[in-house]
């Protein structure tokens, strides 16, 4: 067994840093891959944006691993835009540009957040989701679903495991699987050492922080030896998607 290969979101870590200079600080912490929300304003970027971004990872010597769709106005409350039909072209407009983007930097899997309620469309994020995961299939990517804890996303209607399954079974593609972020899950209750063995063939992705507080392993109340051990020989990478301002938000890697 060989111990989690570990990625940097460079969405929610190193923020104290401009976003084209996060890749290079998440180098120089001993990282060879990172994954971000979608870091663009809309879903659209211009070219030089993208670009720009692209030259930042690659010049750093890392790899992205995870991207986000286009999910609105995360700082806002947006959690997506599979389900809403006020935003539903949005996300259209913006598969392609995502996915040609993570084929440009090797990336294979990205991440579609389902959207706020009450006036989710369950079919309309069906049809969404299918589409994104067939043009993901162009590139050998797979698309995760994420379910979301309620007390930090009240009108995020999936908010356990089994609602996430359900999505990823009602869209019937292959490539679509489960984003098990283990810090969202705890805080719903979940059994996540449970959950990581009875669905490991079904996740295509996992994220973790500590609960409470968001920050990293070993600061609050979940089982980390034990979740750790549980990742060993997990082929995937385990992104690093927790709260942390200190000069070593790393600092727990050599515990």
């Amino acid at each position: 067994m060989t111990g989690p290969k570990f990625d940097v979101n460079l969405s929610i870590l190193l923020t104290h840093l401009p976003l084209l200079e996060r890749p290079r600080a998440a180098a120089a912490a001993g990282f060879d891959a990172v994954e971000l929300w979608w870091p663009f304003d809309g879903p659209e970027p211009p070219d030089r944006e993208l670009d720009a971004l692209q030259r930042a990872i690659e010049d750093a010597g890392v790899r992205l691993v995870g991207l986000n769709f286009d999910a609105g106005d995360m700082a806002a409350g947006e959690r997506g835009l599979l389900s809403d039909p006020a935003s539903s072209k949005r996300f259209t407009a913006n598969i392609d540009v995502a996915v040609g983007w993570a084929e440009r930097l090797g990336c294979r899997v990205l991440n579609a957040l389902y959207g706020n309620g009450p006036g989710a469309d369950p079919e309309l994020a069906r049809e969404n989701l299918a589409a994104a995961a067939d043009a993901a299939s162009g590139i050998g990517a797979t698309v995760v679903v994420e379910a979301l804890n309620s007390h930090e996303n009240p009108r995020y209607p999936i908010t356990s495991s089994a609602q996430a399954f359900a999505v990823i079974d009602a869209a019937g593609r292959r490539n679509i699987a489960f984003l098990a972020d283990l810090y969202h899950l705890h805080r719903m209750g979940e059994d996540v050492l449970a959950v990581l063995e009875r669905h490991a063939g079904r996740i295509g992705h996992v994220q973790i922080a500590d609960d409470p507080g968001r920050g990293q392993p070993f600061s609050g109340r979940m089982p980390y030896q034990q979740i750790l051990r549980a990742l060993e020989g997990y082929d995937g990478h385990v992104g690093l998607e927790y709260k942390d301002t200190s000069p070593d938000p790393f600092s727990w890697r050599t515990r």
